[in-house]
C-alpha cells in the first residue's frame, strides 16, 4: 500500500478542518516546510482506548481539536446505536468541565450524536466528571461522555467514554470503537448552534444534581452528629469546577463550611497558582496548607480539577503535615461503609468491597476479620465497577 506524503496530509486536514486556529497552525507548518512537526501532528491518529481521549489540544489528527473529536463521536454513536440495545431512545448523556474548548468540544460531540439520532441528556453548564456516569446511570442512557483532561496539564484536554452501566470500558468495546472511529474518521457537521433548541436535547443539570445529591446523603447517617461539630478545614478545587458541588455536598452532610483558598476556588483553565494540577504532585496543597497555618486549621481537603479524584492532608503535632495516601483513604472510607452498614442492620453477608490489585491489602484483611465479602480486581474504576454491578445482580 503506498504512504501518502506528508504534504498530501496536511492537504487533506486542510481539507476537512474548519477551526480556523488549527487550520492557521497546519497553513504555516506547510508554509515553512516544516515536515517533521507535520509528521508528528498529522501520520499517527490520536489512539482510542478504555479511558477514550486524551492528548495536547492542537492541529492534528494525533491531538485532541474539534475535528478528532467529531470523528470519535461520529464513531461512537455509531458503535452505541449497533450494540445498545434502543440506543437512540435511550440517549447520550455529555457534560464538560471548564478547560479550553472544553464547551466547544461538547457541542460538537452533541451534534454528532443528534445528527445519528440520538436524544441528548445534556449538561451545558460547567461540572464535575461524575454526574456524567451517574446520569448515565440513573437514566439508563446508551452511553455518556465527558469532555475532560481531569488533572493534566492545561494545554490538555480529553473525551472520557462511559458505558450503559456508568462504568468507563474496558476491552473489547474500545477496540470495537476505535473501528467505528475509523470507519467514520471524515467529519459531517461542525454546526453547534442552537443545540439547546433542539427538541431532542434535554437539559437535565437540576434534575441529576438534586438526584446526586439526594443519593449522596443516604450514605450518611449522622447527619445530627455532625451538625454539632466544631471542625474547621480547608478546601481547595485547585482552579477546577469542584467548588460549587463540594459546598452542597458538605452542607447535605451536616458539616460547617470549608475555608477557601481563595486564590484556587474559581475555575481557571490556565491553573495560574500550580505547575500540575494534580493534588498528588508534590507542592500543589502548598497554598491549602498555608492559609490553614494562618488560621490554625488542622485539616486540608482537595478535589483535583474535574473533580473525580479526593485527597487530603492532616497537620500532626510537630506542625508538619501528613498527606493522606489513597490506600490510607480508602481503609477509613471502606470503615465508615461498614459502621454505616452495620447500623442500618445489613448482614456483614450481604456486604461487599472491592479494590484494584495494586492497592494495600488492607481492605482484604478487614474482610477476612470482619466477615463482609472482598474481591480485588484489575487496575482501573472499569473492572471495579463492573465488578461491583455483578456482584449486585448476585444479591
Amino acid at each position: 500500500m503506498t504512504t501518502i506524503s506528508t504534504l498530501d496530509l496536511a492537504q487533506r486536514w486542510l481539507a476537512e478542518d474548519k477551526d480556523p486556529k488549527t487550520r492557521a497552525q497546519i497553513e504555516g507548518l506547510v508554509a515553512s516546510g516544516d515536515e517533521e512537526q507535520l509528521e508528528l501532528l498529522l501520520r499517527t491518529p490520536i489512539e482510542f482506548g478504555t479511558a477514550g481521549l486524551r492528548a495536547r489540544m492542537e492541529a492534528g489528527y494525533s491531538r485532541l481539536n474539534q475535528l478528532t473529536v467529531i470523528s470519535a463521536s461520529q464513531g461512537l454513536s455509531a458503535y452505541a446505536e449497533r450494540n445498545v440495545p434502543h440506543a437512540l431512545e435511550r440517549g447520550v448523556v455529555i457534560g464538560h468541565d471548564h478547560r479550553h474548548n472544553s464547551d466547544v468540544f461538547a457541542r460538537l460531540t452533541a451534534r454528532a450524536f443528534l445528527d445519528r439520532g440520538f436524544r441528548v441528556h445534556f449538561f451545558p453548564k460547567i461540572g464535575p466528571t461524575p454526574q456524567v456516569p451517574f446520569a448515565v446511570k440513573h437514566l439508563k442512557a446508551a452511553c455518556g461522555v465527558m469532555i475532560t483532561a481531569s488533572h493534566n496539564p492545561k494545554d490538555d484536554n480529553g473525551y472520557k467514554v462511559y458505558w450503559e452501566n456508568g462504568a468507563q470500558i474496558k476491552p473489547p468495546l474500545d477496540e470495537g470503537i476505535a473501528a467505528c472511529i475509523e470507519e467514520y474518521r471524515e467529519p459531517r457537521s461542525w454546526d453547534v448552534e442552537g443545540i439547546e433548541h433542539d427538541e431532542r436535547v434535554e437539559d437535565v443539570t437540576v434534575a441529576m444534581m438534586d438526584t446526586y445529591f439526594a443519593a449522596a446523603q443516604k450514605l450518611v447517617q449522622d447527619v445530627e452528629l455532625n451538625q454539632s461539630t466544631l471542625l474547621q478545614y480547608v478546601y481547595t478545587p485547585m482552579h477546577g469546577v469542584g467548588a460549587p458541588f463540594a459546598a452542597r455536598m458538605l452542607s447535605s452532610f451536616g458539616l460547617p463550611p470549608y475555608v477557601a483558598v481563595p486564590e484556587q476556588e474559581q475555575p481557571d483553565p490556565d491553573f495560574p497558582t500550580v505547575s500540575f494540577p494534580n493534588p498528588e504532585e508534590k507542592g500543589a496543597l502548598d497554598m491549602a496548607k498555608t492559609l490553614a497555618d494562618a488560621r490554625n486549621i488542622g485539616l486540608v481537603i482537595v478535589n483535583d480539577p474535574d473533580a473525580d479524584r479526593f485527597a487530603a492532608a492532616e497537620k500532626q503535632s510537630d506542625g508538619s503535615w501528613l498527606m493522606f495516601t489513597g490506600d490510607q483513604l480508602g481503609t477509613i472510607f471502606a470503615a465508615y461503609v461498614l459502621e454505616m452498614a452495620r447500623s442500618a442492620s445489613v448482614p456483614d453477608a450481604k456486604l461487599a468491597m472491592v479494590n484494584s490489585t495494586v492497592s494495600s491489602r488492607m481492605l482484604e484483611t478487614m474482610a477476612q476479620v470482619e466477615g463482609f465479602y472482598y474481591a480485588d480486581t484489575l487496575t482501573g474504576f472499569k473492572w471495579m465497577a463492573n465488578e461491583l454491578e455483578a456482584l449486585q445482580s448476585q444479591g
